[in-house]
């Protein structure tokens, strides 16, 4: 691929991840609560070694982020049955709900923004993305 394509791709990711930094909240909830608790929804149970690796985010970084979930009641731990010492996430029907709000928010934000793109446009864009993910978590 030439450099000229390699620099307008550099420089466009560049501006989209400042951008999207911009957006600290989604409906009340942080960047990183937002993506634990619908990691949790489509997951299920899970704990926290698993829930590390499938973020690409260190255990002490989820540890923390949990705990806010928990104090919140967003989320609970269930002690494993298998092995007392371990415990697995859930999330609960309070997180849910706030997951379900945060995601309208999110999801009337992109309507807008995507308002002037056909419905093939998006689609195209959204499978280019999904490419670029499955690329990066290689």
């Amino acid at each position: 691929m030439e450099d000229k394509n390699l620099d307008f791709i550099s420089n466009e990711m560049m501006t989209l991840i400042r951008r999207a930094s911009l957006d600290k909240k989604h409906g009340g909830l942080d960047r990183s609560s937002y993506t634990l608790l619908y990691h949790l929804s489509n997951q299920g149970n899970i704990g926290v070694k698993a829930l590390a690796e499938g973020l690409g985010l260190d255990t002490s970084t989820i540890s923390r982020q949990t705990s806010v979930l928990e104090h919140k009641g967003y989320i609970e731990r269930i002690p494993d049955p298998q092995d007392g010492r371990s415990s697995y996430f859930q999330i609960t029907e309070p997180g849910s709900q706030k997951l379900e709000e945060a995601k309208k928010v999110r999801l009337a934000r992109y309507g807008e923004i995507f308002k002037d793109w056909s419905p093939q446009e998006c689609r195209t864009f959204g499978d280019m993305l999904a490419r670029l993910n499955r690329t990066l978590d290689e």
